[in-house]
């Protein structure tokens, strides 16, 4: 999958890029399969510390304006940053932007569900519930980092989440409506996969964003009650697994908020 999505940027119709590989102490041949590109890519060494750790690495070591992502599993359509370069050339204003995506489960394309739907600009709302934006479809200019910060390295997962709540509340998120990157799933050793209970981090996303002061206070209440949802979902489930310290946890981070 790794060279697939190498080749799937090389081959992009935009070619102004540089193409940065973060290597998170791959332990098979990833190296290896890598040596072809030579100096097409620019390969980054580190010690295993995730994906949001390898991301911020990246940005770090980038050297353009604009930053995009592109998850080892995942596929860029031959357009992609072509038609993202368009949209920020007409309007210099635009400070992210994301794409349709195509799903592919285990070789077989599937539909998204009603609640994956897409929307543009001011989308805090819709983001609330579940991360709407995946990062391989993703351009954002660099000054965003600078108000919002980097990935979250503390989160093992829906790190993505909160990075996109974050930046939700201060800028609006334009969508291009055109299926320009693919989303290859299925493996059991992706993070999707592999990860239970994702609902605490959204938690802990929600919390972070709410002890900001950049949320209206409609869109503060409307995140009370997306935390309180959430909290319920956990507490109920520590309470079927007998977990009853962890249901306490989370009854106490709801009572915490009141809208």
């Amino acid at each position: 999958m790794l060279t697939e999505a190498v080749d799937s940027v090389l081959d992009q119709s935009y070619g102004d890029f540089e193409l940065l590989v973060v290597d998170d102490g791959s332990t098979d041949d990833t190296v290896g399969r890598l040596a072809r590109y030579g100096d097409d890519i620019c390969l980054i060494h580190q010690e295993h510390r995730g994906a949001s750790a390898a991301r911020n690495v990246g940005i770090g070591r980038a050297r353009g304006r604009y930053i995009c992502f592109l998850d080892s599993d995942d596929l860029w359509l031959q357009n992609k940053l072509q038609a993202q370069m368009d949209l920020v050339t007409r309007d210099p204003q635009v400070k992210i932007c994301y794409t349709e995506e195509i799903w592919i489960r285990r070789g077989v394309r599937v539909n998204p569900r009603k609640k994956h739907r897409k929307y543009s600009g001011w989308i805090l709302e819709k983001m609330l519930p579940l991360c709407i934006v995946s990062p391989s479809s993703v351009l954002i200019d660099r000054e965003v980092f600078d108000q919002v910060g980097l990935f979250d390295e503390s989160l093992p997962a829906c790190e993505d989440y909160d990075l996109w709540l974050r930046v939700a509340a201060r800028f609006p998120v334009l969508f291009i409506p055109q299926q320009l990157i693919a989303k290859r799933g299925g493996d059991h050793e992706q993070l999707s996969q592999s990860s239970w209970g994702n609902d605490r981090y959204r938690v802990a996303a929600l919390e972070k964003i709410l002890q900001s002061s950049v949320l209206t206070p409609e869109l503060r209440e409307l995140t009370i009650q997306e935390l309180h949802r959430k909290c319920r979902v956990l507490i109920n489930g520590y309470h079927k697994r007998g977990k009853e310290a962890e249901a306490e946890h989370y009854q106490e981070i709801a009572e915490r908020y009141s809208w």
